[in-house]
């Protein structure tokens, strides 16, 4: 490639044969043409790594990598960052998709706004004012605590620019909540470029680990604790003492619904997170 691409696309895989090849098909239909496709397979143990190279061979703008061993979720896109080449990183799981035009509305904003750090989209539309705009570090703070839940979003809706990514130390390897967790630490350095829904489709399927999110809400509740009493935190102190209250009550009255009705593994997942706020 005798031109850097703007844009790396990052695709960690692990026992993806069934879906991976829909997901690269969707990044070589881009109506963006500079970007590299890195593919790292975690140790997969069905056909993955085959297809993967069965692509590369194909164009060159691919590259697939193969780890020694398993490295886990985060761990493993901190991986595939490494290999980039471009000013952008923009996370596409092997089992999603990325719509034709994606790529070169996703370029095109955040090149609009080189201000931003990071941005994320497939966002509801707002009645206040239209997509793209921009949020300070205080603003993204109380954006998703003021019930639009930004942090929340998975790295397939974020696209960073890599030399953020980097200063950020990238994901902390926090299993599940890696994301939430890196969003809140962006934001204390970054501001957020927030754009609109139909640019990814994400594929929702029984092999997940989502499907087993109740025993992480303990490490979501921890992420939150943290960064509504970090010393960098941008909200106002009060306002986080407040959010603090809030969520502490939430979680009782959570817990006391779900004891009525006897689930207990939810009542225990819940007390777990609940223990960050007790004494608070």
């Amino acid at each position: 490639m005798s031109m850097m691409p703007m844009v790396s696309v990052l695709m960690t895989a692990y026992n993806r044969e069934k879906y991976l090849g829909f997901a690269i098909e969707s990044v070589i239909a881009s109506t963006y043409g500079n970007w590299e496709l890195i593919i790292v397979d975690d140790v997969s143990k069905d056909g993955t790594i085959g297809i993967a190279r069965s692509y590369a061979e194909k164009d060159g703008r691919i590259r697939v990598f193969r780890n020694e061993t398993n490295l886990g979720d985060y761990p493993n896109r901190n991986k595939a960052a490494g290999y980039a080449r471009g000013k952008y990183l923009k996370y596409v799981d092997a089992d999603d998709y990325l719509y034709p035009w994606g790529l070169e509305l996703l370029v095109k904003m955040m090149e609009e706004n080189p201000e931003a750090g990071w941005g994320l989209c497939s966002l509801i539309q707002i009645t206040a004012r239209p997509y793209p705009f921009l949020l300070t570090g205080r603003q993204a703070y109380e954006y998703h605590y003021g019930g639009y839940e930004i942090f929340n979003k998975a790295p397939l809706s974020a696209i960073i620019r890599k030399d953020a990514f980097e200063a950020a130390g990238g994901f902390s390897g926090i299993r599940m909540a890696g994301d939430f967790e890196m969003w809140h630490r962006m934001a204390l350095h970054f501001p957020v470029l927030l754009m609109p829904d139909g640019i990814v489709w994400y594929r929702e399927h029984g092999e997940q680990e989502m499907n087993s999110h109740r025993q992480f809400l303990a490490a979501y509740e921890g992420i939150r604790h943290r960064y509504l009493t970090h010393p960098e935190c941008p909200l106002p102190a009060e306002t986080a003492r407040k959010l603090i209250r809030k969520r502490k009550r939430d979680l009782i009255r959570t817990i006391l619904a779900h004891a009525f009705r006897l689930r207990f593994a939810y009542v225990a997942a819940n007390s777990k997170a609940l223990s960050y706020y007790i004494g608070k």
